[in-house]
């Protein structure tokens, strides 16, 4: 059953991504609730209401389910017994618990897109230095070892070429259970960002070819130079994997791709992603309007492009440039944050390049 106008959605998480959805779902007609601890977040600064408490809150978890018709997710590392505790108590979570356990630990996350036919990057868990050693023999020197859970933006990963100290990258991350990534010889990095509503039905974005910079996206090129096999291989995989997940919401599966053109998955997020953060003014209707939709009930929006397009993030001292500059470079969105930090995202600008 579709929601109303004027019904509550809630949203587990306070952060950039919790604010436009907050502001999407207000142009549609719905309140919103914000859940997550903490004092003037990017999320409460546009919701219509901000619920201040830990993630682990039961009496606050059942209060909110109670005061929203559906939850949705802007995080994916909220605690999956959160969920537990929500759906307990009579209120869906739109995506649902399957999803965020697959997606908060990589190996899950590479084992389960493995066992759908989605090719990965080569990798090994890591439990221990003796692990390390051994991965590394199976997968090359040059590789990435990453934290199981928690990192995101770069964080909990140390980057390895052959003769770097093995003792000192494990002992970086202070024991935490791991697994190494070989490193592949990509052309381009692309990510298929699509919506799945409640009956199943797809929308599909452009595909965005995305530039990283020390683990985090600095910017997306819209359309991405693929071949078109190349583009309808990523949707069919990312569509496999919302149909695989019994998803709803936004999703966003990013690949390598090959020399030859062949994929190799690298990770998926179970919410709105930053390698969408165009489609608000590129296209018929943006993610965030799709993610209040899909959990919604309603039919998706069309996803057509308008306009080939460029988004930049603004990341740490970005943000410093002075304010009719920043406005100069195209549709310019800041996030509420008030501490400048490096490596922090602070906002983005989208051009629009009609010629």
């Amino acid at each position: 059953m579709s929601l109303p106008v004027g019904a509550t959605i809630g949203i587990l998480g306070g952060g950039q991504l919790g604010r436009m959805l907050a502001s999407a779902a207000a142009k549609l007609g719905f309140r919103t609730i914000v859940f997550a601890p903490g004092e003037g977040l990017p999320a409460a600064q546009t919701a219509s209401q901000h619920m201040d408490a830990d993630y682990l809150n039961t009496r606050a978890l059942q209060a909110f389910a109670a005061a929203c018709e559906v939850v949705t997710l802007e995080w994916e590392n909220v605690p999956v017994a959160a969920l537990d505790v929500i759906t307990a108590a009579g209120t869906d979570v739109r995506p649902g618990k399957t999803a965020l356990d697959v997606a908060q630990d990589r190996a899950s996350e590479k084992r389960f897109l493995e066992s759908i036919d989605i090719a990965c990057a080569p990798w090994r868990e890591v439990d221990s230095l003796a692990d390390l050693k051994g991965a590394i023999e199976e997968v090359g020197p040059d590789a990435i070892l990453k934290t199981r859970r928690d990192g995101y933006d770069g964080k909990g990963q140390v980057r390895l070429k052959a003769g770097d100290d093995l003792n000192a990258a494990w002992e970086s991350l202070k024991g935490a259970p791991a697994i190494i990534e070989g490193l592949v010889p990509f052309e381009v990095e692309i990510s298929i960002v699509l919506a799945r509503g409640m009956g199943g039905e797809i929308a599909t974005y452009p595909v965005p070819r995305n530039h990283h910079a020390g683990g985090i996206l600095r910017r997306c090129e819209v359309p991405a130079n693929v071949s078109s096999a190349t583009r309808a291989e990523a949707v069919d995989k990312a569509r496999r994997l919302a149909d695989a997940l019994e998803y709803v919401g936004v999703l966003a599966l990013e690949f390598f791709v090959l020399a030859d053109g062949s994929l190799l998955a690298n990770e998926f997020a179970p919410r709105v992603h930053n390698s969408g953060h165009w489609t608000p003014e590129a296209c018929l209707t943006g993610q965030f309007e799709n993610q209040i939709r899909a959990v919604a009930g309603w039919p998706l929006g069309p996803t057509d492009l308008l306009a080939p397009a460029e988004m930049d993030n603004l990341i740490g001292e970005d943000a410093q440039a002075p304010l009719s500059d920043l406005l100069q470079r195209g549709s310019l969105t800041l996030y509420g944050k008030g501490e400048i930090r490096p490596g922090r995202k602070m906002g983005h600008v989208v051009r629009l390049l009609r010629d």
